[in-house]
């Protein structure tokens, strides 16, 4: 069974389209594609959004029944589905089951005139679900018969790819996660941290598959401390879930920019950070004052730099974020920018009047 990357997310909304207006006006993501009824995916409506290789599916279900409904009604809009990328997406669906995995959807096959796509699902981590897609063919077809394709334009692309994604779980269950993925999925272990600021506490597992394309970073609140804002994220979800996702881009600086001037609001960062910057990390290739402008922060590790900002959540229960991430050689999440993001997201909980959680020094390193 060969992991190859992130074929695609799925997000469950509540209202794609205005999701979708959201990603292409903001964020720049392209209307690749849309399904519903018409198209043989009953009872929901799928939009299909592009940028770089990041794929995302962005789906409400029209009836109560429908398990994005179910999902939106507990955890609010969030990624409801991680789809790997397989050489053979029934041969990885019986493996995996043999594995130990839960199977939830049998392997599926979506035929078209260029193009033929099968697809599975499995358990993964709270409601979230893994599938499992191999693809022969037109590789421009995202699911043929069940999804209309819209042609891509000659837009810019900020965002290359998913770098990672951070998944929090509840106390207690860090280590059965981390032997979920290594003994079912087959992904290795690459980093493991325990983590103290400010009164909290919190372990993280980073596991990886054996592509190095699929890198999940596994957080769980130490409550043994005061509560920080890994509790809020599973008191808001109503469980484990997606924290935020990665999006690796290659300048970070026009990245950010140009979200901001399209509306994306990004966590503070306090100017004071930047004074003794170039002494922690050496000497960074972009003006400080333009740095110190956007609020995007600098760490290094024995790879090189890495550059990393946090948006603010755009969710109602303000649990699902996105990092914008340039790494420059480094190969870490960013340990040495947990003292300044925790400040801004005091002030940022602060400023949308709820009550002040701190975050997880994660959030700097994921």
């Amino acid at each position: 069974m060969d992991i190859r990357a992130i074929d695609h997310i799925e997000l469950f909304v509540g209202d794609a389209r205005q999701a979708a207006f959201y990603f292409d006006r903001a964020v720049g993501f392209q209307l690749r594609g849309q399904g519903g009824p018409e198209t043989g995916l009953a009872d929901q409506r799928s939009l299909l959004l592009s940028q770089g290789d990041v794929r995302m599916v962005l789906t409400t279900g029209l009836t109560a029944e429908h398990p994005a409904s179910r999902y939106v009604q507990r955890h609010g809009d969030g990624v409801a589905v991680v789809a790997l990328e397989v050489d053979d997406a029934a041969g990885a669906y019986a493996e995996l089951v043999r594995r130990g995995a839960v199977g939830v959807t049998p392997p599926t096959t979506f035929t078209g005139a260029d193009a033929e796509v099968v697809t599975a699902e499995v358990s993964g981590f709270g409601d979230v679900l893994h599938r499992l897609v191999s693809r022969h063919g037109d590789r421009g077809e995202f699911l043929p018969g069940a999804v209309e394709m819209t042609p891509p334009d000659d837009g810019g692309k900020l965002l290359v790819e998913i770098d990672h994604l951070a998944v929090c779980v509840p106390p207690g269950q860090l280590d059965e996660t981390v032997r979920h993925y290594r003994d079912v999925f087959g992904f290795a272990e690459v980093f493991a941290e325990h983590v103290e600021v400010a009164g909290q506490a919190m372990n993280s597992t980073v596991v990886q598959s054996p592509s190095g394309r699929v890198t999940l970073v596994l957080l769980e609140p130490d409550r043994s401390r005061r509560p920080g804002q890994l509790d809020a994220f599973l008191d808001q979800h109503a469980g484990a879930g997606v924290q935020h996702l990665g999006l690796r881009t290659d300048d970070i600086v026009t990245a950010v920019a140009t979200l901001a001037e399209r509306g994306v609001r990004f966590a503070g960062t306090p100017a004071s950070y930047y004074d003794a910057l170039e002494a922690r990390v050496g000497p960074v290739d972009a003006p400080l004052d333009r740095l110190r402008d956007l609020g995007v922060l600098v760490d290094r590790d024995h790879g090189g730099q890495l550059l990393q900002i946090f948006t603010e959540s755009m969710h109602v229960r303000r649990t699902l974020f996105l990092e914008l991430i340039e790494r420059r050689g480094a190969r870490t999440f960013g340990s040495g920018n947990i003292k300044a993001l925790y400040e801004a997201k005091e002030r940022e909980l602060a400023a949308a009047g709820t009550a002040v959680a701190a975050p997880t020094p994660q959030e700097v390193r994921t």
